[in-house]
């Protein structure tokens, strides 16, 4: 699939999901009026049914399937930045401080907004959401398993260090302050750093 038209610019299709992704990070799914994205994507009604024609909740998935992987990207480049894993899990605290700051504490995680109001309800926002994070667990239990440690570990470091940056991001995103994500990573990295042989 093509993400760009004639002219370089993003298709349709494409900037429907990044708006609708923003969107979604900003206030959630349920506070993302379908006419608001269509008019700040440059799309009409038609094309959002076009592209997706199970509507707003199709869109939805897709959406979050991308905000998971910018995410993920950043994520990435924190854990790819000191060969100390420990070290690398700090950075990507402090990457996420940073981010959160420059967008005025507008830009938190691309997920957590949409799947506290998904459980139960909307089951493919749910799955959606689900893979994200198993995503990101993965990322971080392959960089803990590449520094030597155990694969029980890796994957149990792994989920404890998603679900600690969500929460101090939600914390730092409420209070507008990097404290609780800079403290998350240093004590993050102090629990890592405990199980190095």
């Amino acid at each position: 699939m093509s993400t760009t038209g004639p002219a370089g610019a993003l298709g349709t299709r494409d900037r429907l999901i990044r708006t609708a992704s923003r969107l979604m990070q900003h206030g959630g799914y349920e506070t993302t009026p379908v006419k608001q994205l269509v008019k700040e994507a440059g799309a009409t009604l038609g094309s959002l049914y076009h592209f997706f024609p199970g509507g707003k909740q199709e869109l939805a998935v897709a959406a979050l399937a991308f905000g998971g992987e910018e995410f993920a990207e950043m994520l990435s480049t924190g854990l790819a930045s000191h060969t100390d894993p420990a070290e690398a899990v700090e950075a990507v605290a402090v990457l996420l401080a940073e981010a959160l700051r420059d967008s005025d504490w507008r830009d938190g995680c691309p997920v957590t907004a949409t799947a506290l109001e998904s459980v139960g309800r909307l089951p493919d926002l749910q799955a959606a959401c689900e893979t994200a994070f198993a995503h990101w667990r993965q990322l971080v239990e392959e960089r803990l398993l590449a520094g030597g440690f155990s694969a029980e570990d890796s994957r149990d470091l792994a989920m404890t260090v998603i679900s600690t940056l969500e929460g101090a991001e939600t914390a730092a995103q409420v209070g507008q302050s990097q404290t609780p994500l800079l403290l998350a990573g240093r004590h993050l990295a102090r629990l890592i750093a405990s199980y190095a042989r």
